[in-house]
């Protein structure tokens, strides 16, 4: 969030990118409609954009502090829409908030996530953080070992040596998991 806050493309880019779809359902929660929610999505995110800077980890989680900007963003589009809408903030319960924090899929990427895609979220949420991290860069990013390590702020033999290990690591849990 700090990185968005120094107006960092990137940075917004993978806030973007790890938030949205979390996001974009709650909007959808609340306004209904694909269109609107859509809508809400881009003004919270411009929001997002223009207010990082403000924002203070003290006093929220970054994924509290953007839903409180979707919630209030759907709830001023309802408004707009209908003067008479009443909105109770509290039928969003702490159960919602849980699950947009959640680090877990959401039903519908469950539903959409193949026996193999399972298996290889398993045996990439095994490898150590920062080799999750530099084979995430390189293989959903689309960043060579150079741009991976320049982004880590590594060495790009540390970088090389973790990515190979990390394939080899998962190649051998998913030939495990194929034998059970």
């Amino acid at each position: 969030m700090a990185a968005v806050g120094r107006r960092d493309a990137l940075a917004f880019r993978e806030l973007y990118d790890a938030t949205s779809a979390k996001l974009f359902g709650f909007a959808l929660r609340i306004v209904v409609k694909r269109e609107l929610a859509e809508e809400v999505l881009q003004e919270s995110f411009v929001n997002i954009w223009n207010n990082a800077s403000s924002y203070q980890a003290g006093l929220a989680a970054p994924m509290t502090w953007m839903t409180t900007i979707v919630r209030n963003k759907a709830f001023d589009m309802l408004r707009r829409i209908d003067h008479t809408v009443e909105i109770d903030a509290d039928t969003f319960d702490k159960g919602v908030m849980e699950a947009l924090e959640s680090t877990n899929p959401t039903p519908i990427e469950a539903l959409q996530m193949s026996g193999d895609a399972k298996a290889l979220a398993k045996c990439f949420s095994r490898l150590e953080g920062l080799h999750r991290q530099a084979i995430a860069l390189a293989f959903y990013h689309d960043l060579s070992h150079s741009e991976v390590a320049e982004q880590m702020k590594l060495p790009i033999g540390t970088v090389k040596t973790w990515i190979r290990r990390g394939l080899e690591r998962l190649r051998l849990c998913l030939s495990k998991l194929e034998g059970v």
